[in-house]
């Protein structure tokens, strides 16, 4: 009696933890709204997974550990899809959608058509089905007839619903087919890659290849480490349930538990939808997935059926594509740039070509080991991709080219500017010239050293940088306190009144926030959060040059990476002795970090602890000094606006954060209440 009295309450817990973890999981993965740590979720479905290692019966297919993934598949089997995975037609101008739009009204013999979009994503299609409301089969898109069966690996994405009856108190039709995109945000994508660099494994090319080659492991505890992600975008088969319209599905597969996009607009003419591809294109670069164009179909169900559907694709749906951001081009040659802490990066010079209405003539070869993997060389025609403001990359090289008659790619023994031995430092991919005094570094750590986010030394450009290297006029930070007018009139186009400008704005710059004179010091893993948390912790230069490794990783925010480049950096004589020397030169770095930190009336303000991101231009006060001001409120600034975003700030030709802004229903602050909130 009292086992089963025991055994009854270990039931009674699973049960509690499998609801709680799925409740849990929902707010996480799609909601984007989670009320536990990562810890206290680990916790908790760590106690699941016991119990049901010690009771196998209460291992259900449904349960929130199956996302942990199974015992790996011999070979994937194939299954039909009751309805074909058509793919789309594609369309490249609005006269395009507007005879797309011709057609429809003429098929359906009447003229007000009404619409929704939907971001298309650059993803890999599946489709689930579920069956009494159990998640019991999911299959890749294949051919469109059929696809391989990938159910165990589907079911390990956490924003995939597994029982949909669990989702709330809503009736789930006997038979329920949704189909989606399977994805891999751009961040996760990054991080993923730089697992792959340092395991020495080969990359993935993009996001879609690696959600692709996530989706196709036969191990599903493979596919469970990768960052995969799902949007709901469509139906095969549905029985038990009636539906009119695509909005309508959406509003219900919503309520099922499953991940809809926020950005489809339903409901709305085709001059709205021209509308909003323009400002989904604007949105693009802003995105934290991968997105090619936007989908347009007729919204209303019985007319899709009407129309009908041509061999590969829907009549009643088209892709509406955005412009190339990959295009193909030639390798011209491979040139070596040094950068400021001596890491040689490899660069393609190539045939130019123009990739978003861009003209590319320069593209990353990312290191050694990316070319060699890659197998690229000169007169090689590759794929190069270019997103928003980052410098292009090659990401592969196009055909065999037997052709070609040069060299594999070797990286230089010596440094390309300076002749020092070249070395590759640890475990690091990079090969780093390891001469402190070399040219190339001084030059970039100079252009460092001055930017607005430093010393912010108006006038000391790219060309000036490099006349003060180049006629050894500076060869430390220090230099540039000791340079007089006379001096800076030897330069090249350099007139009395500028070069006494100059030595003004070098003056001016001596007394200097804390935290902006650390991010000045070029410190290795240390941008502009660190130098704050750092400003934030010490109150002056001296603390810290006392800080010990562990005393400065203990401050959250800052990893071993940094804390270990501070340290390194710190106890340098040649460091301490430029410090010294700036010192003497009038250096007086002071520190309203800390004075901010410690106020007591910083938590009676509106953003602290806030989340909030400016966009568009500021009458008043420029970006960078409205972001400073933020942050000694204790807000945090972000450069992209989310679901996360508390604030958005906006002055005049705000663009496409002021879009995504009021898509996800963030508070827009204008200039004017901005000054006020702060009085």
């Amino acid at each position: 009696m009292a086992e089963k009295t025991e055994y009854m309450k270990i039931k009674k817990e699973a049960f509690y933890l499998k609801e709680k973890l799925i409740e849990h999981g929902h707010r996480y993965h799609v909601l984007d709204d989670p009320i536990i740590s990562d810890a206290e979720y680990d916790r908790l479905m760590q106690r699941l997974i016991d119990i049901e290692e010690q009771y196998k019966e209460l291992s259900l297919t449904d349960s929130p550990t199956k996302r942990v993934g199974a015992p790996p598949l011999k070979a994937f089997t194939t299954a039909k899809h009751s309805f074909p995975m058509l793919g789309l037609d594609n369309a490249f101008s609005d006269q395009e959608i507007f005879n797309f739009h011709d057609r429809i009204k003429k098929n359906l013999n009447q003229e007000n058509i009404l619409y929704t979009v939907e971001p298309k994503l650059d993803g890999v299609a599946v489709e689930l089905i579920y069956t009494m409301g159990l998640l019991t089969n999911a299959i890749t898109r294949g051919d469109g007839t059929s696809g391989e069966v990938v159910t165990e690996n589907i079911r390990t994405i956490g924003s995939v619903p597994l029982n949909l009856s669990r989702q709330g108190n809503i009736d789930v039709p006997d038979l329920l087919e949704v189909r989606g995109e399977v994805i891999i945000n751009k961040k996760d994508f990054e991080t993923l890659n730089k697992q792959r660099l340092e395991n020495e494994e080969n990359l993935f090319a993009n996001p879609r290849n690696a959600a692709a080659g996530s989706l196709r492991q036969l191990d599903s505890k493979i596919t469970a480490k990768r960052p995969l992600d799902i949007f709901i975008y469509g139906a095969g088969d549905i029985q038990g349930l009636s539906i009119i319209s695509q909005n309508e599905m959406f509003e219900k597969f919503k309520g099922f538990g499953f991940k809809i996009n926020p950005l489809i607009k339903n409901n709305i003419t085709i001059d709205e939808a021209l509308v909003w591809h323009k400002e989904l294109e604007l949105l693009r670069e802003d995105l934290p997935y991968e997105i090619d164009g936007m989908v347009i179909k007729v919204d209303d169900i019985e007319a899709q059926k009407i129309l009908g559907q041509k061999a590969r694709s829907p009549k009643w749906a088209i892709a509406y594509k955005f412009p190339a951001m990959e295009e193909i081009t030639t390798i011209e040659d491979i040139i070596i740039q040094v950068g400021r802490t001596g890491t040689l990066t490899p660069v393609a010079l190539l045939e130019p070509v123009s990739i978003g209405g861009v003209i590319v003539s320069r593209a990353s070869l990312h290191n050694a080991d990316e070319i060699e993997r890659m197998g690229v060389r000169i007169g090689d025609t590759v794929l190069i991709k270019r997103a928003g403001d980052v410098i292009p990359k090659v990401i592969k090289r196009i055909g065999q080219q037997e052709k070609n008659d040069h060299s594999p790619f070797k990286m230089p023994e010596l440094c390309p500017v300076c002749n020092s031995v070249i070395k590759k430092v640890g475990d690091e991919v990079a090969y780093k010239c390891i001469n402190a005094s070399c040219q190339a570094q001084i030059k970039e750590r100079l252009k460092h050293f001055v930017s607005r986010d430093g010393f912010d030394i108006e006038g000391i450009g790219d060309k000036l940088s490099k006349q003060l290297v180049e006629q050894g006029l500076i060869k430390s930070f220090a230099d540039l306190f000791k340079l007089k007018q006379e001096d800076f009139m030897k330069l090249e186009r350099m007139g009395e009144v500028s070069a006494s400008n100059l030595v003004k704005a070098i003056e001016d710059s001596k007394s200097i926030d804390l935290k902006k004179f650390i991010y000045a010091l070029g410190i290795n893993y240390t941008g502009e959060t660190a130098a704050r948390l750092l400003a934030e912790k010490y109150n002056d230069f001296f603390e810290i040059r006392s800080a010990t490794k562990d005393q400065i990783e203990n401050i959250e925010g800052i990893g071993p990476k940094t804390s270990a480049a501070i340290v390194n950096f710190i106890k340098s004589p040649v460091n301490l002795a430029m410090i010294d020397q700036m010192k003497d030169a009038g250096i007086k770095p002071f520190n309203d970090s800390r004075h901010t930190q410690d106020s007591g009336a910083l938590q009676s303000n509106k953003f602290f602890h806030k989340t909030v991101v400016l966009t568009g231009s500021l009458e008043t006060m420029t970006r960078k000094e409205a972001k400073e001001i933020l942050i000694d409120l204790g807000a945090k600034v972000t450069s992209s606006v989310s679901s996360k975003t508390d604030f958005a700030i906006v002055g005049k030709d705000a663009g496409s954060k002021l879009i995504k802004a009021k898509n996800l229903k963030v508070k827009i602050i204008e200039e004017k209440v901005f000054k006020l909130m702060l009085k």
